[in-house]
């Protein structure tokens, strides 16, 4: 089967998809011939991700989603699924980070941070079961982290918390959903050169290089790539999985 033929007439939904691994996800979701819906606060960068990939000869859109407001969840789900008139792969990409040493984390800080990255993944995904459920098929990646396996070296507890509840969720849903024909799946990325990482000091990155027996950081189109294996016929048979896209940082 040829690349371009991998996910022909099925339609991906990328949280998070203006930019950074997300906006790679929507883009090889599309080369692999799936349209494309992508969901994110950022209007101008979404439109512009969404156009690319039409420019390419694509099928996208984008529509602007506030995951924090959970209850503008619905809605948004509703619009994706109206712009083709299904959802056969959800891909649970959206996430912040902080840089906050442990003592300084405060309430909303971390309320804040498990509100993107852990609530608004089960609450997308919550909107987006009934579609799959409907159709008797579907496939969903959420994207945690390596940290969330390691306990990390730099990482902060409250994004480290947030991305190993991730991987719960995708162990729960993956055992809860797999006879209606669901399959979930997470991809554990490591060190990814996007706006994440643009203010990481020399000295971080001189002390990380030489953890990585690839020898290099990672791009979002490694993860991407993951992701697309992930939600096609290739992966089958693999459900509750993790894949660490992490150049040997982290091996179980």
């Amino acid at each position: 089967m040829r690349l371009e033929d991998l996910l022909a007439g099925q339609v991906a939904l990328v949280t998070g998809g203006a930019r950074g691994i997300g906006k790679a996800c929507a883009e090889e979701l599309s080369t692999a011939g799936a349209a494309v819906v992508i969901l994110d606060r950022l209007v101008k960068e979404s439109l512009n991700t969404a156009q690319s990939i039409v420019q390419a000869g694509g099928r996208a859109a984008a529509f602007h989603v506030d995951l924090s407001n959970v209850k503008g969840i619905p809605a948004a789900v509703k619009r994706a699924e109206q712009a083709f008139g299904r959802v056969d792969i959800l891909v649970n990409n959206a996430g912040i980070s902080t840089d906050l040493p442990t003592d300084q984390i405060t309430e909303e800080q971390w309320d804040r941070l498990m509100m993107i990255n852990l609530k608004a993944v089960f609450f997308v995904t919550q909107s987006v079961l009934p579609i799959m459920v409907r159709q008797g098929t579907g496939a969903i990646v959420n994207v945690s982290s390596v940290v969330a396996r390691s306990g990390g070296v730099n990482s902060t507890v409250d994004y480290t918390a947030s991305k190993a509840g991730v991987l719960g969720v995708t162990r729960a849903l993956a055992r809860q959903y797999g006879p209606k024909g669901i399959r979930v799946n997470a991809v554990a990325p490591g060190p990814i050169g996007t706006d994440m990482m643009r203010d990481w000091s020399e000295e971080r990155l001189k002390d990380m290089l030489p953890r990585i027996p690839l020898g290099r950081i990672g791009t979002p189109k490694d993860v991407a790539s993951t992701v697309v294996f992930l939600a096609s016929p290739w992966a089958a048979y693999l459900t509750g999985v993790t894949i660490d896209v992490a150049g040997g940082l982290y091996m179980a």
